[in-house]
């Protein structure tokens, strides 16, 4: 099969011929019709993420496609089956996962990460019967590629680490993916939502997807001061959906008192370990959590919601490559202003 590789971190990335994946007895391989590029995938390439600890690797996580081969021990899925799944794929059977939180469980498996991904024809799937997700009919695979890691980790980080609710002020800083996503959960809940970005053009199509305000980070010296004027009070909800000690710490410092920071966006290399504004955490008894993914059983709430017309992820495609652009699209992740989520769906 055709696959994205690289054989050292940071290193070259090109197109070649690898070995087609086997189904492992709990698995499945699927045929990926469309893969979503995500600067996870370039975290991973330049060797932040320490699950990747043998190359040469292909990337990719987000994912949709057809099941064309599934293990003996696979009950619930055949070849033919429309899928897509969590970047997470949760065991079923350690403490987390029993525990309802697949998102963190113990022994998880992460296609692009410890095992290879779908910047590829076929990617194979361990744990098949606990982490795939129909997809209906009414959802094709471009969009559902796009659910897969920064639409759903921002539908659990708004809805229910972040407890989102009508008529509350919302802060979004970074506005990439993910951020554009928190902001169109937020808004189909009926929050007021605050954008901060770096780029204009970023920012105009926050708006349109429903922020109220758009704050440019480069023309400010003090964005959480002006979050906190625009609010009254403060944001009730921030997300920081970059992953930088600076929008940490404005996430924290925007906050009202007893309000919730979610951290979405992954902070590596020199921001790995940021100065946090313990002081505000303490003074207004906030709220400092964590989110990662979404387990596969809570994806119908989201799918009813897209499905109904309520949310429509496909508003935040900005374009879609073939698999031979894909290297190009993964080195340039770590520039800023791309508008939208760009997806693989020619391979």
């Amino acid at each position: 099969m055709k696959a994205v590789v690289f054989e050292r971190f940071g290193g070259p990335v090109t197109v070649a011929r690898v070995a087609d994946p086997v189904a492992d007895d709990d698995g499945v391989v699927i045929e990926v019709k469309a893969s979503g590029i995500c600067r996870s995938d370039w975290h991973g390439w330049l060797g932040h993420d320490p699950d990747i600890n043998h190359l040469p690797h292909v990337p990719g996580h987000e994912l949709a496609g057809v099941v064309v081969q599934a293990g003996k021990k696979v009950a619930r899925w055949k070849p033919g089956d429309r899928v897509t799944l969590p970047f997470v794929c949760a065991c079923g059977t350690c403490l987390e996962c029993l525990g309802g939180n697949q998102q963190v469980c113990d022994r998880q498996f992460q296609p692009g990460f410890t095992g290879w991904g779908s910047f590829a024809q076929y990617v194979a799937v361990r744990y098949a019967d606990v982490n795939l997700v129909r997809l209906p009919p009414e959802i094709d695979f471009v969009t559902a590629a796009s659910l897969g890691c920064r639409f759903a980790t921002s539908f659990r980080a708004v809805v229910t680490q972040g407890r989102v609710g009508p008529g509350q002020w919302v802060a979004v800083h970074g506005c990439g993916g993910v951020g554009l996503s928190a902001i169109m959960i937020a808004q189909a809940l009926e929050a007021r939502i605050v954008a901060v970005d770096i780029e204009d053009n970023v920012l105009a199509l926050a708006q349109r997807l429903g922020a109220a305000v758009a704050i440019n980070a480069k023309a400010s010296r003090d964005v959480p001061g002006l979050i906190r004027e625009v609010t009254g009070r403060g944001a009730d909800v921030s997300l920081d959906a970059l992953g930088s000690a600076a929008t940490c710490s404005n996430s924290i410092a925007c906050l009202r008192k007893r309000g919730r920071h979610v951290q979405v966006g992954l902070l590596a290399g020199d921001d790995y370990l940021p100065r946090v504004p313990m002081h505000l955490v303490i003074g207004r008894e906030l709220e400092i959590c964590g989110s990662h993914g979404m387990q596969a059983g809570k994806y119908a709430e989201m799918l009813a919601l897209i499905v109904s017309g309520r949310l429509d992820p496909k508003a935040l495609i900005g374009k879609t490559v073939p698999l031979e652009q894909a290297p190009a699209e993964l080195e340039s992740m770590g520039q800023f202003g791309a508008v939208g989520i760009t997806v693989i769906d020619r391979f």
